[in-house]
């Protein structure tokens, strides 16, 4: 089948001039207003180029629908060439570790991003903290430094304790952490490193209990499930823990499995008055409701902020998005036309997770009819490979080493399952079924092209039926892209 591309005009008007951020500016630093709305994700035109938070009370909330808002006015004009933006460095200095920011700069963190120039003077005041904004727009660092600015590697203790909805995320956060904690270049003498337990995998529990024993590391980067067990059996206890961050909490509440001992994590080994506490997601549902729910279900302090840094530009520019038009029964038939087509380099399927219903008629779930339908009829040359949450650790261990080694690949995913795993060399992104929502899209989009890993450009497709034209359409107003149409 042959593709042709028609261009669709999008309603979101694409001529925005905004300040790089890599340069002194004004406007980014100082045009902020505080506001709350319910979240959707959508954006007015005139607050296009704002970073947006609110630091009301939840009770406030739900008693004014319209709190009163505190706006930053900009200084006046002639202020504007004093006015610089300062550094990464600057904002945390006189809380971080002089040698982890001496880290943080060899990475190459120097310029800080929204979040990062919004939240971190916050949180290093102490406050409990919802860090609301996109993927990629560096919250997983904000966490970090201040996790650094509070822990004490003199003692012998569990300080700080990163909770996270899949093995995949944890380990990259780990990396970040194992990268901060490292000796700088050119520093000599001797001091008690930070040590970074990754508690992923329910396997290894034996090798983590001879660790806590003999000396119990400062942060704890874990699942929810590993964690639950660790602490029913009493290997360590979460007594000491002076930060706790649950990362992806959007994920982990929407989880029948990780609920109910999130919820045991969160009230009954350690209390919110002995613990600063950070939720993090680039998606918080009826965020109003959820941070009454923080204070009133006792898992943060009730001075708790809600910090929502809108994204000026989601999606990275480097990516190409595309949508096809075609029944039901022809999808699979679709998918095979667009990669014959497209002959890309190395790329993922998204499909969306098996309803509860379907399960019962005993239908098999979408990621086996695209898997066995690609290795069935796919001519090309690339592996095809798994990588759905219901796997096994070792499956799901052998598709990511797959895709690490380098190589071409065709990836089956689910939302879930992909969630924390970057994928920088990918070539195409396509979506079987169409994201539940816009922050679902965003989400599959943000698996590549995320700085500073790459600089390769990747086409997103989404296969659709005539009835969800106008869903897609929503998710590009309120995300800001363009989508051209392929005309089969």
């Amino acid at each position: 089948m042959d593709i042709q591309r028609s261009l669709l005009s999008s309603s979101v008007s694409r001529h925005l001039l905004l300040p790089s951020q890599n340069q002194p500016t004004h406007s980014s630093c100082n045009n902020l207003s505080i506001r709350c709305f319910s979240f959707s994700f959508s954006f007015s035109s005139v607050n296009l180029n704002r970073i947006s938070s609110f630091t009301t009370t939840p009770q406030a909330l739900l008693n004014n629908p319209s709190p009163i808002t505190h706006h930053h006015p900009p200084p006046h004009e002639e202020h504007d060439d004093m006015v610089t933006t300062p550094s990464l460095k600057d904002i945390c200095e006189a809380h971080v570790p002089k040698h982890v920011l001496q880290r943080m700069e060899e990475i190459g963190y120097v310029t800080p991003t929204d979040v990062q120039r919004k939240a971190l003077p916050l949180l290093f005041s102490g406050l409990d903290s919802i860090l609301h904004a996109q993927t990629g727009s560096g919250k997983t660092l904000t966490y970090l430094l201040l996790i650094f600015s509070i822990i004490n590697t003199a003692k012998s203790s569990v300080q700080a304790l990163v909770l996270v909805p899949t093995r995949e995320l944890g380990m990259q956060v780990t990396k970040v952490a194992r990268m901060l904690a490292a000796k700088p270049a050119g520093v000599e003498g001797e001091q008690k490193s930070c040590t970074i337990m990754a508690l992923l995998d329910g396997g290894t529990l034996r090798r983590h209990k001879s660790w806590l024993k003999a000396e119990p590391p400062t942060i704890v980067v874990a699942t929810v499930a590993s964690l639950g067990q660790m602490l029913e059996r009493q290997f360590f206890v979460l007594e000491s823990v002076r930060v706790l961050v649950v990362d992806e909490v959007d994920f982990i509440f929407n989880s029948s499995k990780q609920t109910s001992s999130l919820r045991k994590l969160l009230n009954s080994y350690s209390s919110c008055n002995n613990r600063q506490t950070v939720f993090a997601s680039a998606s918080i549902p009826q965020h109003r409701r959820f941070l009454h729910d923080c204070v009133q279900q006792k898992w943060t302090k009730s001075d708790v902020v809600h910090i929502h840094v809108s994204p000026v530009e989601p999606m990275p520019s480097r990516l190409i998005h595309r949508f096809i038009i075609c029944n039901t029964k022809r999808k699979l038939e679709t998918l095979l036309s667009l990669i014959q087509s497209d002959a890309p380099e190395s790329g993922i399927i998204f499909v969306g997770e098996q309803s509860e219903k379907s399960k019962k008629a005993g239908n098999a779930p979408s990621t086996s009819l695209v898997t066995d339908c690609l290795k069935a009829s796919y001519q090309g040359s690339l592996d095809i490979l798994l990588l759905e949450d219901d796997m096994n650790f070792n499956s799901r261990a052998a598709s990511l080493l797959e895709v690490r080694k380098g190589g071409g690949y065709l990836l089956v995913a689910t939302d879930i399952a992909a969630r924390g795993v970057d994928l920088p060399e990918m070539s195409h992104i396509y979506n079987f079924d169409l994201p539940r929502t816009a922050v679902d899209y965003l989400h599959r989009a943000g698996r590549t092209c995320r700085k500073p890993f790459s600089d390769m450009k990747c086409t997103v497709t989404t296969i659709i039926i005539p009835e969800e034209r106008f869903v897609l359409q929503k998710y590009e107003n309120e995300l800001m892209f363009n989508c051209e149409e392929l005309i089969p």
